[in-house]
């Protein structure tokens, strides 16, 4: 009976270690967030947009008088996942770069909820960032992973926002959502009591993540929005054959399709080049220029319809 308690603590520690561990290699504190821009000539502009319900909180470069770049980041994650974005002088140069913390994560919340799984919840909430531009032009909007159909949600609820929607590794088929040993763990309250805030928040919007695709996906024929959607063949996370889904679900729509063999999941860090040109171009030039590439290739890594 001993020797089993003391396997169950150490599974227990090492769990708890592990993912505690995972979850610092990418998280920042506003210390780290001072230190990045100490000596940069451009720092973002915070704000916290405040209501009876909600706190939205986001990071802005570029006036707020040019077209708006709004980022939708994935679970876990927060604004400053896209900190090579809001950091890119040539995008600030063009865009009013407005990254937001998603409800549940960061420094955004909604009143009496600590996680928000809804997808359409979400899209509402980070909707509100666009009251912080004044250039009364359409955005662009880009999502990644988890964020991507929170995106996608947000250009069915407003297509007359947007002008093009950019899903990079969209978490979107609800059939091929992915766990691994440690997804059931994660739950447990013992677990959960070491573990930051941020990962919990994850915990709970992956487990719930199936139904709420399950909801969108009856509407993805409303989408009216033009569509690129990127996925990387190596990507662990997001199951590659959501490149698929969304060719099956956009089959009558506006829409680019790009396939990255070599790429994995952060593709907006792995591909900036590549993410700076799908924001800035307009989307028929970026069909147009592939259909030629395309036919004078024979390539089928980059698809339009």
């Amino acid at each position: 009976m001993i020797s089993r308690k003391l396997f169950l603590w150490a599974n227990f520690v090492l769990l708890t270690v592990s993912l505690s561990s995972c979850f610092r290699s990418w998280r920042k504190n506003d210390r780290d967030i001072r230190e990045h821009y100490a000596n940069r000539p451009v720092k973002p502009t915070f704000y916290t947009i405040q209501n009876d319900s909600l706190k939205l909180f986001a990071a802005t470069t570029g006036a707020d008088t040019l077209p708006p770049l709004l980022l939708i980041h994935g679970a876990p994650g927060a604004w400053y996942g896209y900190m090579n974005m809001v950091d890119d002088s040539l995008l600030q140069s063009r865009f009013h770069i407005i990254a937001i913390d998603r409800l549940g994560y960061n420094h955004s919340s909604l009143r009496k909820k600590r996680f928000v799984t809804s997808i359409e919840t979400q899209a509402k909430a980070a909707m509100l960032a666009l009251s912080l531009n004044h250039s009364k032009q359409k955005a662009v909007l880009l999502g990644r992973s988890f964020g991507a159909p929170i995106a996608a949600q947000m250009a069915i609820l407003n297509p007359n926002a947007f002008s093009q929607l950019v899903m990079l590794a969209p978490a979107i088929d609800p059939t091929k959502e992915k766990f691994w040993w440690f997804s059931k763990p994660a739950k447990w309250w013992i677990v959960r009591a070491w573990l930051p805030r941020r990962l919990n928040v994850a915990t709970f919007e992956k487990f719930a993540h199936a139904s709420e695709l399950k909801k969108l996906q009856p509407q993805w024929s409303k989408l009216q929005v033009p569509t690129i959607v990127v996925q990387g063949g190596k990507d662990w996370i997001v199951d590659p054959s959501n490149l698929d889904f969304a060719r099956q679900q956009l089959a009558d729509k506006p829409a680019h399709y790009i396939f990255l063999p070599e790429a994995g999941h952060l593709i907006s860090y792995s591909h900036p080049d590549l993410v700076r040109k799908l924001v800035s171009t307009p989307f028929t030039t970026i069909t147009g220029t592939a259909a030629a590439s395309t036919t004078a290739q024979g390539s089928g890594q980059s698809e339009h319809k």
